[in-house]
């Protein structure tokens, strides 16, 4: 079976909220690595706040179909945090605020997702 063949079938196998996970791993790393190096490019560091705010814009129009599933009160938390992700972002892109508030908020919706008694893989406190 070629790579792309076990790809393709691992996705289609993987529960939503594994692939959840995976993202939100995916989008923190990023952001961990343009927290790490004491001067980031401007454009890296564009990028990987991009990713994030993309992410979070993602999750609140999923959040906004009156189809979703979850809990109303819920839906709204993560609109909430969604505009309030886009408004951090812009304050770190000026250096006005701190990329660390962004990895904190998405390591707690990870221990969220994560299955019980399970760490935060691959995501090092930094």
């Amino acid at each position: 079976m070629s790579l792309k063949a076990y790809q393709k079938a691992a996705s289609q196998a993987e529960a939503p909220r594994d692939t959840e996970y995976r993202v939100f791993a995916r989008v923190t790393h990023a952001l961990l690595e343009i927290a790490g190096q004491s001067a980031p490019s401007p454009t890296a560091l564009v990028g990987a706040l991009d990713l994030n705010r993309r992410l979070w814009s993602a999750l609140a129009l999923d959040c906004s179909d009156p189809g979703n599933q979850l809990p109303e009160a819920l839906r709204a938390q993560i609109i909430s945090l969604s505009i309030w992700v886009s408004k951090h972002s812009s304050l770190v892109a000026t250096r006005e605020g701190s990329i660390r508030d962004l990895i904190e908020l998405n390591r707690t919706i990870m221990q969220g997702l994560a299955p019980s008694g399970s760490g935060i893989a691959g995501i090092d406190a930094g």
